[in-house]
């Protein structure tokens, strides 16, 4: 395949309903089968005409952000679908009924099937018992084994595309002997399954992945969103649209299923609120450092540490637009490896709604972009 010349800059563009920058980044947090959020989120912005120039994911993230940036416009929908349709495909469709705790029972069902069997396409048990494994194999690192997705991802991600196309991606995940953090970038490395899996690779459940002589696991071991990697690397005016898959805030757990649940969110959210916190807060200080050089004297400016300071303070605007998804009552601890096809594609009806609210709401967001300052909303229906 041809390489793509990406060095040239793209004309603004204009949704449907939404004015957008000079790019649109999606940025996808891990959460397991919660993933499924995230490709509904895809459905409805392309949908809605808005064009993703960027993204970059950890865990399930990195797996969705492979499938949209390895595969042509017209064919990443198919892809995400095939993905999560194989997924789902083996768990039996439990009978329901509408109350929160017969569906919660059906729920933990499901899961448990998950936790005997594996899920398609993805990951299956080991026939052999870890503490029967020979020391420092893959059989003696986790309770899975997770080759299937190798497979899969080879299947339905084009390597060549992803590397070389015109949707950057970067996935995270942390070096096991170090505890470094690391972004796998396309715009620096060549990406291959490997790099996908090991943002995945979420211990004790699946091994480490080996890239290169080093061992890797999960990114959400220590950020579980890759949005400062996104900033970080920012070169033009930019909207990012940032899929959590964990809330923040969430009312008080009455049961222990719900404590569990809640104990899941506040570990998983709480690092994505304090990279947004901690990102906004340092755009803020260069905005009033900004402030202040444009009231010096001309013959200032010239003065060294006056232009390393301006430098320091070079950035350009961004909107955060955070899509969070609202776990049912009936969704437990077990949320994030409950595979079924029903529960599947409610999450991917929540995703498109998310995106519908959010572009209600555009002209919020055109007047922010408009004035050139950073603003984070979250608009998605409580």
């Amino acid at each position: 395949m041809a390489d793509i010349d990406n060095s040239k800059p793209r004309r603004a563009r204009k949704a449907s309903r939404l004015p957008l920058p000079d790019k649109v980044a999606l940025v996808l947090q891990g959460g397991g089968a919660l993933g499924s959020f995230q490709a509904g989120v895809y459905e409805a912005l392309e949908g809605a005409g808005i064009e993703v120039d960027e993204v970059a994911g950890i865990s399930i993230g990195a797996v969705n952000a492979a499938l949209i940036a390895g595969n042509r416009p017209e064919d990443r929908l198919p892809a995400l679908r095939k993905f999560w349709d194989r997924a789902t495909a083996a768990l039996p469709s439990f009978p329901i009924w509408h109350n929160d705790f017969t569906r919660e029972l059906v729920h933990e069902m499901s899961a448990g099937f998950v936790a005997m069997f594996g899920v398609p396409g993805f990951f299956s048990p080991r026939t052999m018992p870890v503490f029967a494994a020979a020391p420092g194999s893959a059989g003696a690192l986790s309770f899975y084994d997770s080759s299937k997705l190798a497979s899969t991802l080879d299947e339905l991600v084009d390597w060549d595309l992803l590397n070389n196309g015109p949707v950057r991606i970067a996935v995270g995940a942390v070096e096991v002997e170090s505890g470094n953090f690391n972004y796998f970038d396309s715009a620096n490395v060549r990406l291959d399954a490997r790099h996908i899996m090991a943002s995945g690779a979420l211990p004790p459940g699946l091994p480490p992945v080996e890239i290169d002589g080093k061992l890797w696991w999960d990114g959400g071991l220590v950020s579980n969103t890759p949005l400062q990697h996104v900033l970080d690397t920012q070169d033009a005016e930019m909207i990012v649209f940032q899929v959590d898959l964990f809330p923040a805030a969430a009312s008080r757990p009455k049961t222990i299923m719900d404590v569990m649940a809640r104990e899941k969110e506040i570990r998983f959210s709480s690092r994505t609120r304090q990279v947004s916190d901690q990102m906004l807060k340092l755009r803020r200080e260069r905005e009033a450092i900004r402030k202040v050089l444009k009231k010096l004297p001309p013959e200032l400016l010239g003065d060294v540490d006056v232009k390393r300071l301006a430098e320091m303070a070079r950035e350009f605007p961004v909107n955060v637009v955070q899509l969070i998804y609202r776990a049912n009552a009936w969704e437990g601890g077990s949320r994030d490896y409950e595979f079924s096809a029903r529960t599947m594609n409610e999450h991917w009806d929540a995703g498109m709604d998310a995106v519908s609210a959010t572009v209600e709401n555009s002209a919020l967001i055109a007047q922010n972009i408009g004035t050139g300052h950073t603003a984070v909303f979250d608009l998605t229906p409580r």
